[in-house]
C-alpha cells in the first residue's frame, strides 16, 4: 500500500477516525510531517490542533536509525541494547541537542502558546508512519501526564515490531498499513518531501482560524 503524499494518507487516517468525530478530542501531531496528517485529520474531525515534540536520536553515521528518543522537557526513551554500544558523552549531547531543538520547534511554531487541555479528553496522536517507534513511544509518555480520558494513535503505515509494541501502550491503536517486511516509512509515499518550518507555521495558524471562526 502506497499513499500518494501525506495529505491523501491525512485524509485516509480521517475515514479511520470517523468514529471520534464530535467526541472531546484533540489531535497531537508530531513535527514536522505528522502536522500535515493532523491538519486534514482535524479539519474532518472538526476538533483542534496541537503539537507533540519529541526528537529522534539516530545511531552514530547512521542518523536515520532511531536509538532514542528525548522530549522537549528533557524526558527520554532509549533501547537500550543501542545505547549500550554508544559513548555516554556523546548520548547526553545528542539529548541536549535534541532537547534544545524541541523547545526551538514549540516557541518557532506556536509562538508560545499555551498547550491545548486534553484532561478527561481523547488524545490523537498522529503521525507520517512508525519505523522503531520510539519516538511516538515518547510522545505517548508525554501525553500521559496530562491525563487524557483515552489516547489514540493512528499512523497510515507502521512496522510489524512497532505496531505490536505501541498497541499496548494506548487505548486505540490505527495504522493503515503495517507490512510484513517493513523498509522505510517514505518508501509507502510516492512524494515524501521534507516539511519545512513555514509550512507547519502555516498549518497551525489555519487550523487555528477555522477553530475560532466555529
Amino acid at each position: 500500500m502506497r499513499f500518494k503524499d501525506r495529505v491523501d494518507a491525512g485524509k485516509k487516517l480521517a475515514l479511520a477516525l470517523a468514529k471520534y468525530k464530535g467526541e472531546q478530542a484533540v489531535i497531537f501531531a508530531l513535527p514536522r510531517g505528522g502536522v500535515v496528517l493532523g491538519y486534514e485529520i482535524a479539519k474532518e474531525l472538526a476538533v483542534p490542533l496541537d503539537l507533540v515534540i519529541t526528537r529522534k536520536i539516530g545511531y552514530p553515521g547512521q542518523e536515520e536509525y532511531a536509538i532514542g528518543a528525548v522530549a522537549e522537557d528533557g524526558h527520554t526513551i532509549c533501547d537500550p541494547s543501542a545505547v549500550a554500544l554508544i559513548d555516554h558523552n556523546w548520548l547526553d549531547s545528542q539529548i541536549e541537542k535534541g532537547m534544545l531543538e524541541a523547545k526551538r520547534r514549540r516557541e518557532v511554531y506556536l509562538h508560545g502558546r499555551e498547550p491545548l487541555p486534553v484532561n478527561g479528553k481523547v488524545a490523537i496522536i498522529v503521525d507520517d508512519g512508525i519505523a522503531t517507534g520510539l519516538t511516538i513511544s515518547l510522545a505517548i509518555k508525554e501525553i500521559k501526564h496530562r491525563h487524557p480520558g483515552k489516547i489514540v494513535v493512528a499512523v497510515p503505515v507502521s512496522s510489524k515490531e512497532a505496531a505490536m509494541r505501541i498497541r499496548a501502550e494506548v487505548d486505540d491503536f490505527i495504522a493503515l498499513y503495517v507490512p510484513a517486511y517493513f523498509m522505510a516509512v517514505g518508501e509507502h509515499y510516492e512524494k515524501f518531501l521534507q516539511i519545512d518550518d513555514e509550512e507547519v507555521i502555516e498549518l497551525i495558524a489555519l487550523s487555528s482560524d477555522r477553530q475560532d471562526g466555529e
